[in-house]
């Protein structure tokens, strides 16, 4: 790979130590995937956040960083943590948030904002159209890159890290053009009703194919878009093209694959694995405003657990007056230890978290729209 004289430097150490490994890890990164060069970014969306992922040898390796002088070059922001970590209303055990709170405080020290959410993009980290970024949580990716049109990777927890350092990003994937098209059409023939279709949609995409797939057929929300997405990155899929609702699209001529009624019920059976949740969760990815004022509307006669993050909070709580919605920031279903609260089925309208919180938690799910949720006694 091509470097400046100024990567030269970083890489010789000349910065100090933790930007020499930094250096390294990119380096390695672009040379397996065949980079000229490194590019330079303007934020970066940290994930490895949660104690319950990344354990005691992540808080070790993200402490040696930060006494290293670790300092990020550009705006970045922080996934979920394990617990909320302001109200600790969850009762998680005391260990487990005392550690939560040494990650946060590392990640600080390196000058990265503690924002604690899966939708960045709502909190200030908002990229413009075609700018390179280096963002490591799925479902963030794969909004920034066909909703906003920025340009990111997926990258991981100690790539996006170490890309926020440097401020740099090797030149591959989904930062060049050409390789942001569509691979095949994928045409709705089923009737979406809500954004647990558009989830159960993009699972069944996203568990069957690769690639870029280019939607046409139905016209989504907002929040369609950010569950189709979520969705679709459970497989191995960053970004996709919706026709009418994405900057990127445009008309292709590309193998077709027709998705109806019979394939969304493929979906939406393999992700349902209970009938009775003890409590129904909200907010995967984080929930907007919208979202919640949608929870506060269809005044639900049991309890939901709505995540989001805590700028949201803050705006929403003074509409809540009925007392079983309970509104949580910092963390969510996913990435919090809801198995040690003794919790085995949970209500959710998200195939992310069906799908994770199965193969993360072994916690039960039943997956269905959230009015029946929320209705249902």
């Amino acid at each position: 790979m091509y470097l400046t004289r100024e990567e030269e430097r970083l890489l010789d150490g000349e910065n100090g130590e933790a930007l020499r490994r930094a250096m390294r890890i990119l380096l390695t990164l672009g040379e397996m995937n065949n980079a000229e060069r490194l590019i330079p970014i303007t934020s970066a969306q940290i994930s490895g956040v949660s104690y319950k992922t990344i354990g005691d040898a992540g808080l070790e390796f993200l402490q040696d960083l930060a006494k290293d002088g670790a300092r990020v070059m550009v705006f970045t922001t922080l996934n979920p943590a394990g617990v909320d970590v302001l109200a600790e209303e969850l009762g998680f055990p005391q260990e487990f948030i005392n550690k939560q709170r040494e990650i946060l405080s590392a990640y600080e020290s390196m000058g990265i904002i503690a924002s604690c959410t899966c939708t960045p993009y709502s909190v200030g980290n908002l990229p413009r159209f075609g700018e390179h970024i280096a963002w490591a949580e799925s479902s963030s990716v794969i909004y920034a890159n066909s909703v906003i049109g920025a340009r990111t990777n997926r990258e991981s927890a100690i790539s996006a890290l170490a890309a926020a350092l440097v401020g740099r990003v090797p030149e591959y994937g989904l930062h060049l053009t050409e390789e942001r098209q569509g691979s095949f059409r994928v045409e709705i023939k089923a009737k979406l009703k809500s954004s647990t279709d558009y989830a159960a949609l993009g699972y069944y995409v996203g568990k069957n194919y690769s690639g870029i797939p280019v939607f046409t057929g139905a016209s989504p929300q907002a929040e369609d878009l950010k569950a189709l997405g979520a969705a679709l990155a459970t497989g191995a899929i960053s970004m996709f093209h919706f026709a009418g609702a994405t900057p990127e699209y445009r008309e292709e001529k590309l193998e077709v694959v027709e998705v109806g009624e019979e394939e969304l019920r493929e979906a939406w059976e393999h992700l349902n694995t209970c009938d009775e949740p003890e409590i129904i969760t909200i907010g995967c990815p984080h929930a907007s405003l919208r979202e919640v004022l949608e929870v506060v509307r269809l005044n639900p006669r049991r309890e939901v657990w709505i995540f989001t993050s805590r700028q949201v909070k803050e705006l929403a709580e003074r509409y809540i007056k009925n007392e079983n919605i309970k509104i949580i920031a910092d963390t969510c279903m996913v990435v919090s230890p809801l198995e040690e609260l003794g919790i085995r089925c949970i209500g959710v309208n998200s195939a992310k978290a069906a799908f994770y919180s199965a193969n993360l938690s072994g916690i039960s799910v039943r997956f269905d729209s959230l009015e029946n949720l929320l209705r249902a006694e």
